[in-house]
């Protein structure tokens, strides 16, 4: 018997990966014989699978000449010739949208995401694997095929066995999941563009009867599919081999440098001369295991041929909407390749060879093209881009653009407009920057790797294309519902690509989600998933961590490390969690903050994320802001606005100054802003009111506000350090509910032991020894340390060994800054009349010496129900209250609003509190801010961990986002990162 190619491998193994063929076109009635049955056993069992294949393809081919009638042959060769142009009436794709024309451009519909998605009840790295069947005959709709129109067919060069049965385990009416074809497409055509063909080991096809050659044509010789111009070639090589009784079939190998397919096989069968297995002028290579010849390059891309108009159309769609040139490969790749989903793990059929080649690191290497994916969740965010440039395939109806509009990826800067948020998602969700936009705080470049990814990833800095496909899709799966955990499992539905590069695609999601989930970009929040349902891999659970402090980092990283798997324990000095959160609701319907409770910027911040997951609203704060003299005048908004622009210029010439000015060169800003004022008064001869001064003074109180000092202590180098990073942008609310909500839900389920203040840490050995004040002691291989950086600059925890002389500078170079707060609640809202429904109004100091004394009042009703104002001290107005008890305090802020409201009575409060923030011993400030020769390299070095036993978070470790509860939860979230990772 003629050799059929080149041998199998020495061990065909049962592997959990199958897959499904497409067999020649059946004939009703037809069954293959018993003898030619055993006879393919018989080859089989001798390893001889490609010549057991072309066994029953011969004695097929023989029994349709002599019973087959010739008008059903011609027509199912005419339907064949124009598969790529079936009506859509024709088609029966379950949820698949059929453009006009017939050609299905991949839009899919929910059965068919489930069917990628599903599982066998087996892990899912042993999960099965099978390209689904399209199979394309001369059929009305409708009809059914016969059973055997669903073999089985393993490996690259294997067949079908008559021999065995489709399935080991189930009755012949019950076939398991790997023998089903698609919902609802099970009984009907398919196009080549819907639910592809195999491409690996086509059985095959019936073709029109040629003239019998001179050649023999028995089973036991070889069928030649060659092209035209290799006929007679080959028809005389045949003979002189048949002359030799060696007659040995002719193979081209791939031209491509390193590929491992010693005898390609066309997928596309698109052609009636397509040379499937056998000899063609030029292999095209796509990838190890996927090739198609010539002639099928040919029936495409030659304008006289049949599937010309289908390749023509799509080129049109995809130069409409891409960046890169179509080309016949990439219409292969995009149109033609089958799709690989999961089959059941039931199935006893041995596993497709090529498939174990997916997850060796040098195949990617050999991937021609990188994968698009079609229909991706990502797509309405990413509409402003090419499709090509952000891992999605052009030729979905997801990706196309209007007529006439803008060239994705082109918009001027002042055109670039906001992504508006998918359908069902939060508004403040804006995971991408959009073209030319910047200055968006945890956005990330969709076209472009971050650097941290490019470190964990360095093998897709050639071509980044699969990697942000998937991350790209993972983000926006994400955003779409934050409140349950994202799952490998949950994002192989939606994986969709053509190809063996799919099974690589739901290998590497796995790694993205894992370093994305542990980099706090998703599965973050106060998302709380169970003991059994950890975030990461078992590898990363054998550490054990202690927190020391529950403030909103060190219930962020705790409740990070916790979903992560890793044993944690928080330690707490005071008794209750929360630090500088702390909420009041003894205030009737109203819920006030003694500390945070303004979230500054909405858009992509993690408290807006915990309140989406939470199902609770913030109340979006106005513009209006009255300004109101003592005496209760109502400022004119032109004196404000005038003297904001003069405030705003004083700091634009102090940015001007300390462009050339080092460390040692810095200065109190509060001195610099003088100074640069008294030049400008002294060069313009402009002379400002005395209204205007003291309007000046209440922007200037804003400004300590911000900074939680006096100006006098803070660098006027670097007093708005972070402010050269991206902030978060949008809305500033008030969280009405109050922080509280957020804090009790991170602390759900965590092991924190209340009023266990720390004495000290030793990490001289092994693990860290962490001793509390009463001498009871806890030992971990790490801890991380979120005390108040106050509590860091007096030595309430000893180290041991002490802490470095870099990290104590740094330490020292940060000030401490201190506001307080007073809440006061009254029987009627009696300043309603005049503020006019606005949140918040002003109050115009009468003098400098009271500057940022009750500067704002704020409304913490916005129902506008309750009679509750909140005011603040700042600056070094906080000195002047310190030795004030409460009710002194109260006479003084009652004095001031009964001079606001001069014109009308103002009643008593029937409650009160004043915070006592700089005197609290485990507290002892509000936020941080830069000293005068500091720099904010300082919240840098601070968060340096040590010997990676030792970690630091808090806001005055953060160096973007200093002197905010976001700031702070996101230091939490970096060191679990890093906790994690070491």
């Amino acid at each position: 018997m003629a050799r059929a190619g080149p041998a199998p491998r020495q061990r065909r193994r049962r592997g959990p990966y199958s897959s499904l063929v497409p067999p020649a076109p059946p004939t009703p009635g037809h069954a293959v014989t018993g003898a030619e049955a055993a006879a393919a056993a018989a080859a089989a069992e001798r390893g001889l699978r490609l010549a057991a294949r072309i066994v029953l393809s011969c004695a097929r081919s023989a029994r349709l000449r002599r019973g087959a009638g010739s008008p059903g042959r011609r027509a199912a060769s005419r339907l064949r010739s124009q598969r790529c142009l079936l009506p859509p009436d024709s088609l029966h794709l379950s949820g698949a949208k059929v453009s006009p024309g017939g050609c299905c451009f991949s839009d899919f519909g929910e059965e068919t995401r489930k069917l990628f998605g599903k599982r066998g009840g087996c892990s899912w790295r042993r999960e099965r694997w099978g390209s689904l069947l399209g199979i394309v005959r001369a059929l009305s709709p409708g009809e059914r095929l016969p059973p055997a129109a669903s073999p089985h067919s393993g490996g690259r060069n294997s067949l079908a066995r008559p021999s065995q049965p489709r399935c080991g385990g189930g009755a012949p009416s019950q076939p398991c999941r790997c023998c089903r074809n698609l919902p609802g497409a099970a009984t009907t055509r398919s196009d080549t563009s819907g639910i592809a063909r195999f491409s690996g080991t086509m059985a095959t096809p019936r073709r029109r009867t040629k003239k019998k050659a001179s050649f023999d044509h028995s089973p036991d010789s070889l069928p030649l599919r060659s092209s035209g111009r290799q006929a007679k070639k080959k028809a005389t090589e045949t003979t002189d081999e048949d002359e030799d009784g060696s007659s040995e079939k002719k193979y081209r190998r791939c031209e491509k440098s390193g590929c491992t397919v010693a005898c390609p096989v066309c997928f596309a069968s698109a052609s009636e001369r397509c040379a499937k297995n056998g000899y063609t002028s030029r292999w095209y290579h796509l990838s190890c295991g996927e090739h198609f010849c010539n002639e099928c390059f040919d029936h495409y891309y030659r304008s006289h041929k049949d599937g010309y108009d289908k390749y023509t159309t799509w080129k049109k769609i995809w130069t409409s909407n891409g960046k890169t040139e179509p080309s016949p490969k990439a219409f292969m790749a995009d149109q033609q390749l089958p799709y690989w989903p999961e089959t059941s793990d039931h199935c006893c059929l041995p596993e497709d060879l090529r498939v174990s080649e997916v997850s060796n690191h040098w195949w990617y290497s050999m991937l021609i093209l990188p994968p698009l994916l079609k229909d991706s969740v990502a797509a309405p965010l990413l509409s402003a881009y090419y499709p090509d440039c952000v891992g999605m395939s052009p030729s979905c109806a997801s990706t196309h653009r209007a007529a006439g509009s803008t060239s994705p990826g082109k918009l001027e800067p002042s055109k670039a407009a906001p992504s508006a948020p998918a359908p069902g998602m939060n508004r403040y969700f804006q995971p991408f920057y959009q073209p030319n936009e910047c200055g968006k705080a945890l956005c990330v470049r969709p076209d472009v790797m971050e650097l941290d990814e490019l470190y964990e990833f360095p093998e897709y800095s050639r071509d980044p294309t699969m990697y942000l496909a998937l991350r790209n899709l993972i983000l926006a799966l994400w955003f779409t519902n934050c409140k349950e955990a994202l799952t490998p499992q949950k994002c192989i539905p939606h994986i969709i690509v053509r190809g063996l590069v799919r099974i690589r695609c739901v290998q590497e999601v796995e790694r993205i989600l894992y370093f994305m989930t542990r980099k706090g970009l998703i599965n973050t929040g106060v998302l709380n998933v169970g003991t059994d349902q950890h975030l990461l891999p078992k590898d990363y659970h054998n550490k054990s961590v202690i927190i020391i402090g529950a403030g909103p980092a060190g219930l962020a990283a705790a409740r990070q490390l916790h979903n992560f798997g890793i044993k944690v324990t928080v330690l707490e000095a005071k008794d209750r969690i929360g630090g500088r959160v702390w909420d009041d609701k003894s205030f009737k319907g109203v819920t006030v903050g003694r500390g945070a409770q303004i979230v500054n910027g909405c858009i992509n911040n993690p408290v807006a994320l915990m309140c989406e997951q939470l199902g609770i609203s913030m109340h979006k704060f106005g513009e209006r802001c009255d300004l109101i003299q003592e005496g209760g005048r109502i400022t004119d908004p032109t004196i404000d606005k005038r003297m904001d622009f003069h405030f705003n210029a004083l700091l634009d010439v102090v940015s001007e100054w300390r462009k050339d000015k080092t460390q040692l060169q810095d200065v109190p800003l509060g001195e610099k802003i003088e100074e640069i004022y008294k030049a400008f008064i002294q060069e313009s001869g402009i002379q400002f009111s005395e209204l205007e001064q003291q309007v000046l003074h209440f922007h200037l109180s804003n400004l300590e506000y911000a900074c939680g000092s006096s100006l006098h202590q803070v660098s006027a180098r670097s007093w708005d350090h972070n402010e050269f990073f991206a902030q978060f942008a949008g809305d500033h609310t008030l969280l009405t509910p109050g922080y509280s909500v957020i804090i009790e839900k991170l602390a759900e389920g965590l092991d924190i032991r209340l009023e266990s203040p720390v004495q000290s840490i030793d990490y001289s050995g092994d693990e860290v020894q962490v001793t509390m004040t009463d001498g009871t002691g806890c030992t971990a291989q790490k801890v991380l340390v979120t005390v108040p950086l106050a509590l860091l600059q007096k030595g309430a925890i000893h180290f041991s060994p002490p802490l470095s002389d870099k990290k104590m500078k740094a330490i020292n170079s940060l000030g401490a800054g201190i506001i307080e707060k007073i809440a006061l609640q009254f029987p009627y809202r009696f300043w309603d009349s005049k503020v006019q429904g606005a949140d918040f109004f002003g109050h115009v100091p009468p003098s400098a010496g009271k500057r940022g004394l009750f500067a704002v009042f704020y409304d913490m009703d916005p129902q506008k129900k309750q009679s509750v104002l909140m005011s603040v001290v700042a600056g070094e107005a906080v000195a002047s209250v310190r030795t004030l008890d409460d009710k002194q305090v109260l006479q003084q802020c009652m004095a001031a609003l009964r001079e606001l409201f001069k014109e009308q009575e103002v009643p008593d409060p029937t409650k009160y509190f004043v915070t006592r923030w700089s005197t609290d011993p485990w507290i002892q400030m509000a936020y941080s801010f830069v000293k005068t020769g500091g720099s904010g390299e300082a919240y840098d070095i601070l968060a340096e961990e040590i010997q990676g036993m030792v970690f630091f978070a808090g806001e005055a470790t953060n160096r973007h986002f200093p002197q905010t509860v976001t700031g702070a939860y996101l230091s939490g979230v970096r060191e679990a990162s890093k906790i994690a990772a070491f």
